[in-house]
């Protein structure tokens, strides 16, 4: 039976899980930021670093197995695109804290808001995957809408950030202010962008 499972009948991958790991650890790099920001200790974006790594790993391995399995419980290209856009919110993440680092900025404490909502943007996505893998897709849509609404209040906390530093006279600041302000839209839309693949997701199993 060994030789008829390896060799003769379809590869059996567990994607419901695969997508909740990477969740997870997608959720935690952005809790990362948010303790660094309440914090206001530029120390903590190390514990990112580390963890950007894992979900590189798992989204390497993820991709992996989606390449070798013939047979999935969900459509391949919609994996696809969870496992690449999960991916792309870790990456924005990580970008934010490069341009703090290459711009020496000393206080994260005023993105703390922001960021709070990021995470609870993610912990909504988690939840959304895991209704996903326990065929609860109609429970689905609350959170979507939820994360949907959150995306806006990170555009408007971003264009009420951007509208306090045009007030100031240090260009040098405003420009620096306004890059990392567009960094955490990016994150947001990111977060928003992978909500509405699991949305399609969840519908394509109804």
């Amino acid at each position: 039976m060994g030789l008829i499972s390896n060799y003769i009948l379809p590869k059996n991958v567990d994607f419901d899980n695969a997508l909740q790991s990477q969740a997870h650890i997608t959720r935690a790099i952005v809790e990362d930021l948010q303790a660094a920001c309440r914090d206001n200790n530029r120390a903590l974006l190390e514990r990112i670093t580390d963890h950007a790594e894992q979900a590189r790993s798992l989204k390497s391995n993820n991709m992996k197995q989606l390449l070798d399995v013939f047979i999935t419980s969900y459509d391949k290209e919609s994996i696809y695109r969870m496992i690449t856009q999960l991916d792309w919110i870790a990456l924005s993440v990580k970008h934010f804290v490069l341009e703090v680092l290459a711009y020496e900025v000393v206080s994260l404490d005023e993105y703390r808001s922001i960021v709070d909502v990021l995470v609870e943007m993610t912990v909504l996505l988690e939840l959304g995957i895991t209704r996903l893998s326990v065929n609860k897709p109609k429970a689905i849509a609350p959170d979507i809408d939820l994360i949907h609404d959150k995306y806006n209040q990170v555009v408007k906390l971003c264009a009420q950030a951007v509208a306090k530093l045009l007030d100031q006279e240090d260009c040098k600041n405003i420009i620096i202010n306004k890059e990392l302000l567009a960094q955490l839209r990016e994150v947001a839309k990111r977060i928003h962008v992978t909500a509405n693949t699991l949305e399609d997701m969840a519908i394509k199993i109804l």
